[in-house]
């Protein structure tokens, strides 16, 4: 009598064992090529055992910078962006997260800006000249996607980043936000 583990191994191992001209017959019809090869890339990345890509511009736009219009105070705005901006760790949740309110332009230029300790008394992190306003996410349930769950806070600060070479477009870009200092009065 087979068990329930059983088929499934033999299901996966069938599965394995496909010849390769069947093992990329499956289309994903409602993308483009390229859409579809970008896809294919993250599942690489994703299920990759060596260390991750680098991020990149487009990276740190869509995962860190926010429009206006939804109220930065909401309490649930950290459980949704992080669902919809997919921002994770090869699908583990993060720790903490920030969200700037800001154009990439401007946290771009605070590159330029001299560095300052970080946090953690590092001192390889840019300060930011004006204050910014963004959303901390702090992890507070879960370990995989999709069972996160982030507390939000509301701040106007100075933006600690951490800045990086991107070789292929030859510019030096944001890579990480640190922190966003809370300047008490």
């Amino acid at each position: 009598m087979r068990t329930l583990i059983t088929t499934q191994l033999l299901s996966l191992l069938l599965l394995l064992l496909q010849p390769p001209q069947f093992q990329r017959a499956f289309k994903y019809y409602d993308l483009s090529d390229t859409e579809a090869e970008e896809f294919e890339d993250y599942l690489e990345e994703l299920f990759a055992t060596g260390p991750t890509k680098p991020p990149t511009k487009e990276d740190f736009q869509k995962t860190v910078i926010i429009q206006p219009g939804r109220p930065l105070s909401d309490p649930e705005y950290c459980n949704d962006e992080m669902k919809m901006k997919n921002v994770h760790n090869r699908l583990y949740c993060r720790k903490e997260h920030f969200f700037l309110q800001v154009a990439y332009e401007k946290v771009q230029k605070i590159c330029h800006n001299i560095y300052v300790p970080c946090k953690n008394g590092v001192k390889k992190c840019h300060r930011s000249k004006k204050l910014i306003e963004g959303v901390y996410c702090n992890l507070t349930a879960g370990v995989k996607m999709s069972y996160c769950e982030y507390e939000s806070f509301y701040r106007q600060g100075y933006a600690l980043i951490t800045c990086r070479w991107q070789n292929d477009i030859q510019e030096i870009i944001p890579d990480h936000v640190n922190d966003l200092q809370v300047i008490s009065d």
